[in-house]
């Protein structure tokens, strides 16, 4: 047996070993990439449905109530991980010893959150000055004893990149969520349906995790060899923390000044803005983590696939991204209905961090797969800084000076975060630029087109879905077109193209 299977019993020995992967290293990423997208896109039309069913079914003070609960709990949530999946996944060799080691680490700490989630409720009520968020805050604590239980199950998973079984569980537990939801909020329970979904997603992606992965941690050991991993992981869930915090002190500051109508408002349009983002983000860096961490010591291949990786969600999002706020009236109109109105502007002021957001996992690839998190906490926390003082400044201002503020600071400091991640690797910040140069110029032209066509051709909204779907129709087409013309986008786009013939081949003949 060797070293890197001591003390791991025969029957999990194929969870820890991955040497068997980089015999077809690519055709794995690849088809990986191809079925978590396609998972995402189903989660993308529950998540769009949804959306647009709950949200003529709920006010938008129920969705303000479970904003400024979730503030709260989702920031002690990185407790319950502590960086330990992202260890799991980024280590060249580890055994089962060190895994159930870290899983009894990630349980008991969940517990722990739980339990402290529970005490803070009647703190997090009266900050707010609204006694239903206790109930609320006790209902959503529970979810943390189901994330404690899969995270090194999910983390083995996609270190051997199953990633198929990965994606049928998130989209069964997100459906079961969203009908739980549903029936809820017709029975007339208000913000109560979306505590539930929550908890009804938690429990189902704990039994499915479970029932894929045949790993099962055996007692913790004192000297199982975690101390670099606990570390590592330290200094991710360090990012995590003040990443978090620089992410939702604006709801803090909405909600406490301003009341849970503006914070509905606000936290509805900054989740539209973000959810093309998460449908591509999410799934390529849980294919990109494992195999950049795979080719760690091999520079050239390393920043080959970098690149390439960026290229690809950078091609899918930033059009999304533009072509929604080109269409913002409308696609506001369409999925959430006329009494959310109000959170259009806020929507458009918000497009620019989105548009960057297309490429926000950038650093955090290099980091990760570099096992250098250690620098990923000390930007953290400088980024965190600047972008506090900038919420606390321009919160007098309402949600649309928070707004306005986050969609001019956002490129400037994600710009900053990129070059900083760089330093000292095989990477270049040029090269990412001309990476990014076809998709945005293009996202961009076919944008500034299409909002001239509805200003001066068709600015009617009286046919809602067919004006929504000649706007799509018309970006999509002058998207492609300037693609094309751009010096080497057609080559770009044929490359992109074979890599998606070669994935449906191979998808044949599994079938």
């Amino acid at each position: 047996m060797s070293k890197q299977h001591h003390g791991s019993p025969s029957k999990y020995h194929n969870y820890f070993n991955t040497a068997h992967l980089k015999a077809n290293l690519k055709q794995r990423s690849v088809r990986g990439g191809v079925v978590t997208i396609a998972a995402q896109g189903s989660k993308f039309i529950l998540k769009f449905g949804s959306t647009a069913v709950l949200a003529r079914l709920l006010a938008p003070e129920d969705y303000g109530l479970i904003g400024m609960a979730t503030v709260v709990v989702g920031f002690v949530q990185y407790f319950k991980d502590l960086g330990l999946s992202a260890a799991t996944i980024q280590r060249a060799e580890i055994n089962h010893k060190q895994v159930s080691t870290l899983f009894w680490i990630n349980l008991g700490i969940s517990c722990l959150v739980a339990l402290i989630v529970a005490l803070l409720a009647p703190a997090i009520a009266n900050f707010y000055h609204e006694p239903r968020l206790r109930q609320i805050t006790l209902g959503l604590a529970i979810n943390f004893i189901f994330g404690g239980l899969t995270v090194q199950h999910q983390a083995l998973l996609r270190r051997q990149m199953q990633f198929t079984s990965l994606a049928k569980i998130e989209v069964f537990s997100m459906a079961v969520g969203v009908i739980t939801a549903i029936i809820a909020a017709y029975d007339g329970l208000n913000y109560w349906a979306l505590v539930l979904m929550l908890m009804a997603t938690a429990m189902t992606n704990a039994i499915g995790v479970w029932l894929a992965c045949s790993w099962r941690p055996g007692l913790p050991r004192r000297n199982s060899g975690v101390g670099s991993m606990l570390a590592y992981g330290g200094n991710l869930t360090g990012f995590s923390l003040v990443n978090y915090f620089s992410r939702n002190l604006d709801n803090v500051l909405i909600g406490r000044r301003w009341g849970s109508q503006q914070l509905g408002l606000y936290a509805q349009a900054y989740k539209l803005v973000l959810l093309p983002i998460q449908q591509i983000n999410s799934p390529i860096t849980s294919v990109a983590l494992p195999t950049l961490s795979s080719l760690q010591t091999e520079p050239d291949k390393y920043s080959r696939y970098y690149y390439k990786a960026i290229l690809l969600i950078t091609t899918l999002g930033m059009p999304i991204v533009a072509f929604m706020f080109a269409s913002a009236d409308r696609v506001i109109l369409l999925m959430l209905g006329q009494q959310w109105l109000g959170a259009v502007p806020l929507f458009k002021f918000l497009m620019p961090a989105a548009f960057v957001g297309t490429f926000n996992v950038a650093p955090g690839w290099v980091y990760q797969s570099l096992g250098r998190t250690d620098r990923y906490f000390r930007i953290g926390v400088f980024l965190c800084l600047i972008q506090s003082i900038i919420f606390v400044i321009s919160v007098q201002w309402g949600a649309i000076g928070v707004a306005v503020a986050f969609g001019i600071s956002q490129p400037i400091l994600l710009t900053l975060m990129i070059a900083y991640s760089y330093v000292d690797t095989p990477l270049q910040l040029w090269q990412f630029a001309s990476t990014i140069f076809r998709p945005a110029f293009a996202s961009i032209g076919a944008a500034i087109i299409v909002m001239g066509v509805n200003y001066f051709i068709l600015p009617s909204n009286e046919n809602l879905p067919l004006s929504l779907f000649i706007d799509l129709g018309i970006y999509g087409l002058l998207y492609l077109v300037i693609w094309l013309v751009l010096p080497g986008g057609k080559q770009t786009l044929l490359g992109i193209w074979e890599i998606i013939k070669v994935i449906k081949q191979k998808s044949a003949k599994k079938s």
